[in-house]
């Protein structure tokens, strides 16, 4: 495998964190989910009735009451569900610095999980000159760390790559960071995608990676999506705790 081939795959492997541009909420607000009230340890127990079972040694109410927030979906979840839909991607890819883009198209469908906790993202689409393409994405946000995460897989490569987003206070951009192994370099290295929402069933994706000859960021994609099925929907918050 060429050092061109494989810097083609890789972009490839970024491009379609298409997929991680969709997890972020796609729609403008029309109104701010309400945020749903935790479950407290006594919901359970009158939930679980006789099943419920005694506290570990040593746990406190406060100890369960943790656990339970901790798997409480809420606003920042709902925000994620924005994206459910399908969507229809056209995209231009850059192998290198300074190169003609190539184009292609690719279609995204984001669907909820887990009780609205996660949200899942599976792309198919070609690559030119390469065949098909196929990738899967989860994505959700963490009550603990109060962060967005994500993962993804595709069948351009082996590794699992994973990020962290950072979503704008307007609420309309969102900024991943991820980290993979550079299968040129053999070294760990990042990759940025910033998501922007252009319009109720519209936005846009721009990719960032680093290039493995350089060493410098450069841009190496940039999709335009449009909504065509689907409605936005709010996420409700489960019956009971974790």
């Amino acid at each position: 495998m060429n050092r061109t081939f494989c810097h083609s795959v890789l972009s490839i492997t970024a491009m379609i964190a298409v997929a991680g541009t969709l997890a972020f909420a796609q729609s403008e607000p029309t109104k701010t989910p309400t945020k749903p009230k935790a479950p407290t340890a006594q919901d359970a127990k009158d939930a679980a009735g006789e099943h419920m079972p005694q506290l570990p040694p040593g746990w406190t109410e406060a100890d369960m009451q943790a656990c339970m927030e901790a798997g409480t979906p809420g606003e920042n979840h709902a925000k994620l569900a924005e994206c459910i839909g399908t969507w229809q991607g056209k995209n231009k890819m850059w192998m290198a610095p300074g190169t003609e883009p190539m184009m292609s198209e690719s279609t995204t469908t984001i669907s909820s999980m887990m009780d609205g906790r996660f949200t899942k993202c599976e792309v198919a689409g070609e690559i030119p000159g390469m065949g098909p393409f196929n990738g899967f994405g989860i994505y959700g946000y963490d009550n603990v760390s109060k962060k967005y995460q994500s993962t993804w897989i595709d069948n351009c490569g082996t590794a699992i790559m994973t990020g962290t987003g950072e979503l704008s206070s307007d609420g309309k951009t969102m900024t991943w960071n991820y980290n993979y192994t550079c299968p040129i370099t053999k070294k760990a290295t990042t990759m940025r995608e910033v998501d922007r929402t252009t319009g109720k069933d519209t936005k846009t994706m721009e990719m960032y990676t680093i290039d493995p000859k350089s060493g410098k960021e450069y841009k190496m994609m940039e999709v335009a999506m449009t909504r065509t099925g689907g409605a936005t929907r709010a996420v409700s918050a489960p019956t009971s705790g974790h």
